[in-house]
């Protein structure tokens, strides 16, 4: 027990108040300290700043018997809206509530067009508008929530041409207008132009989107900054790929891209694929692998 407070002659006056005063607090500290707390915290002692939300996406839906031990790993999953690039068929329609029921998040994704379709469309605005109200119609379709993120998928890099532009921008126009969130997947590694001059995609749709609201996810997977194919680091977020504004990181593709990916460490498997772990490779459930800000990326969890 403090000697402050074996004191118990009484006090008078302003005095008196000011030693009173002088007492709780004394008091206070030395209790305190006594069951090991801290009364005022030093910022410096407070924990680090939460990393970042390890996410896989993929074209095919991984299997319904899959998503235990994928969700070991990861917060959320990629989920296209229509056909993904290549592909014929869609095979997540309908896993929404399977994914949520399984504890997964989302990134949703919309396949957008090539230059080429673009160019041969005659008008983009129209196109890039006409894909927005196809992107809406599935989001609500498959059951995601008004203000869900939809992440346009920019497949081309460098700067966009006029006809990319336009099209891009009545989709976002177009979405944005319908209570969903206009986003776009594009890249974030520096392209090099006939001039000599280099460009990076991310900033220059941003540069040119005027007041329009976009959310990006954009891809680096040239080691460094990308760490390659593994899921141990601790320390990464989003703005760890160069773009300060990104809101979604994919730092590993499969297969491996030689041409960015070359300098990553032997941590992609020999057939140049990126496992989950815990997974038999035989299987072939190869990922990307994406990191957030957020265990739902899209915002696409509702509360049923």
């Amino acid at each position: 027990m403090p000697k402050f407070l074996e004191i118990r002659r009484p006090f008078r006056g302003w005095a008196s108040k000011v030693m009173r005063a002088l007492l709780l607090i004394a008091a206070t500290l030395a209790s305190s300290a006594a069951v090991g707390l801290q009364v005022m915290p030093d910022s410096s002692a407070r924990p680090a700043a939460h990393a970042g939300y390890i996410g896989f996406d993929r074209n095919d839906y991984p299997g319904d018997s899959n998503l235990k031990i994928l969700r070991r790993t990861f917060s959320y999953s990629g989920y296209w809206l229509n056909n993904p690039p290549g592909a014929n068929t869609n095979s997540w329609t309908g896993k929404r509530k399977t994914l949520q029921v399984a504890g997964f998040g989302f990134l949703v994704l919309f396949n957008g067009r090539m230059y080429a379709q673009i160019k041969s469309a005659g008008d983009a605005a129209k196109l890039g508008s006409a894909d927005a109200a196809a992107a809406v119609s599935a989001a609500r379709a498959e059951g995601f929530p008004l203000q869900t993120i939809i992440f346009l998928d920019q497949e081309q890099g460098g700067r966009l041409l006029p006809e990319q532009r336009a099209y891009l921008h009545a989709w976002v126009d177009g979405v944005n207008s319908a209570h969903f969130v206009a986003g776009v997947y594009c890249s974030g590694i520096a392209a090099k132009e006939g001039s000599g001059a280099s460009i990076v995609t991310a900033e220059d749709i941003r540069k040119n989107a005027g007041e329009r609201r976009i959310k990006y996810w954009v891809v680096n997977d040239s080691c460094p900054p990308s760490p390659g194919c593994t899921v141990s680091r601790k320390d990464l977020l989003p703005g760890s790929s160069g773009i300060s504004f990104a809101e979604v990181w994919q730092f590993s593709q499969s297969p491996k891209r030689t041409d960015f990916a070359s300098g990553c460490s032997a941590n992609y498997n020999k057939d140049g694929n990126c496992y989950p772990p815990g997974t038999d490779p035989a299987q072939r459930l190869h990922v990307d692998l994406d990191v957030a800000t957020s265990s739902d990326p899209s915002h696409g969890r509702t509360r049923d």
